[in-house]
């Protein structure tokens, strides 16, 4: 009988035990790990996913971000993704009301965020929680390409990028800076000096490897995975920007040597020129913008922006060029409703189409259409006197853009190729001016030009051949 009652006893005391230990289990949890994750949703029952490297690290990060007020926003292209394929119902989650880890818990070897680095107020306090929080973080500078037509600041250097890496996961904190067309820009992630190549797999980041320029984008906040987060309002028009986000600079540095040679044009009348260009300029921007059509800086105002960081003085029009697939059918109307009206039109859609507008001072908006054919592009001419049709071959080219006048605006990105398309080679051998360019394609000669003056009275006898041949 005692044998029997130990045995009972012995068999009590391993399920009492068991049972003990089951609960301890539960309730460590479902009850302890959720009071350690602040921020963090506390509904019961499974939490899928919440234990992965890849959340806790975005869960410190945004706590991080939080506790000093630092106003970042997810711009993750996988993430947001995800997120706008079901944003509707992103929007109704409730903070604290999320059981499963959908987005943030997905296999990744970085995720992205953003911050507008005027609204930056403590870095180095950020810095210094950052690493006692257990994050590793590499700060990537270099010098602000916008004090580069400035020789006293030009080698000012400003952050770019922080990657913060956390156990198996890093943060890539991308930093937009403002620029004076009104978007934002972020710089090239380019690594210096002695830096570990092995920090973290650079070759898989979505951004960084050429600088990229974006629309400012409003923000709204939603809880994703039980963490609260900024997004664009707009994803799908964000993540539309990021495979077109390229950007390039003026040759400023080129642009001082060229002044250095060539005096640059400061007449009244060239300063008039160029103010009544830029508002031309702006005005078809906003109208094309409007239409929804690509454009870029062709031909002179091309060249301008490119070896003189701004508008060529003597170049009488403002030229752009668009794809031939991007033409719109109101596209003329759209521009009389603006006060532009039709100066010319030339070619039509299937073939050789240009356009030329007429605005205010007696300044041209001139625009050429561009075809795709398999191995290169064109754009057409038609001689106004003789009615005698040419065609201008272009390598193929892709869009970038950059800043001008004070605006967000396309060129391509191949653009010493299309330059040299359009006036040849020789403006390379010598930076030379419009006048000589012309001179050298359409008389084939040479002509000795001392100063900018001689050159532009040169230009006055040589404008209507030019304005004739492109016609």
């Amino acid at each position: 009988m005692s044998r029997i009652n130990k045995n009972v006893i012995l068999a009590l005391l391993t399920l009492t035990s068991s049972a003990f230990l089951l609960f301890q289990l539960y309730y460590y949890k479902h009850y302890i790990s959720a009071k350690n994750g602040a921020g963090v949703s506390k509904s019961k029952g499974n939490r899928i996913g919440f234990d992965s490297t890849q959340w806790r690290a975005v869960k410190k990060f945004v706590m991080l971000t939080s506790s000093q007020n630092v106003p970042v926003f997810l711009i993750d292209p996988l993430i947001l993704e995800l997120i706008n394929k079901d944003l509707e119902q992103v929007k109704n989650i409730s903070h604290g009301s999320t059981s499963e880890c959908k987005f943030f818990c997905v296999p990744r070897d970085f995720t992205a965020f953003a911050l507008r680095y005027h609204l930056w107020k403590n870095e180095e306090g950020w810095f210094r929680t950052a690493e006692n929080m257990g994050f590793q973080c590499l700060k990537v500078e270099s010098k602000d390409p916008r004090l580069d037509g400035i020789d006293s600041l030009s080698g000012t250097e400003i952050p770019l990028h922080y990657i913060c890496r956390l156990a198996n996961h890093a943060i890539h904190l991308v930093v937009f800076h403002e620029r004076s067309g009104n978007y934002l820009w972020h710089g090239h992630l380019r690594l210096k000096g002695r830096v570990d190549r092995k920090f973290v797999p650079f070759r898989k980041l979505q951004f960084g490897r050429y600088p990229g320029a974006f629309d400012r984008p409003e923000l709204q906040q939603i809880t994703v995975d039980g963490l609260e987060v900024l997004i664009p309002k707009d994803p799908v028009h964000f993540l539309e920007e990021i495979p077109h986000s390229r950007f390039i600079e003026c040759r400023y540095k080129e642009a001082r040597a060229f002044f250095q040679q060539y005096l640059d044009d400061n007449t009244v009348e060239a300063m008039a020129f160029r103010k009544s260009a830029k508002e031309l300029l702006q005005l078809a921007a906003r109208t094309l913008k409007k239409l929804g059509v690509r454009f870029w800086l062709s031909s002179g105002t091309c060249l301008g922006w490119y070896r003189q960081c701004n508008i060529i003085p003597y170049s009488k029009d403002v030229d752009l060029g668009i794809f031939i697939q991007d033409y719109k059918s109101d596209i003329i109307s759209a521009f009389q409703d603006v006060g532009l009206p039709l100066k010319h039109k030339f070619g039509k859609v299937e073939d050789s189409l240009e356009l030329s507008f007429q605005g205010k001072d007696d300044v041209k908006l001139d625009i050429f259409f561009f075809y795709e054919e398999t191995d290169h592009m064109w754009n057409g001419g038609t001689q106004a006197k003789t009615g005698k049709k040419f065609k201008y071959l272009f390598p193929k080219f892709t869009l970038c853009w950059t800043e001008f006048v004070d605006m967000k605006i396309h060129v391509p990105c191949e653009t010493t190729d299309y330059i040299e398309a359009n006036y040849g080679l020789h403006i390379w051998i010598q930076l030379r001016t419009i006048p000589e360019i012309q001179c050298l394609m359409l008389l084939q000669c040479r002509m000795s030009a001392n100063s900018t003056r001689q050159a532009v009275a040169t230009f006055q006898e040589l404008e209507h051949d030019q304005e004739d041949l492109h016609k």
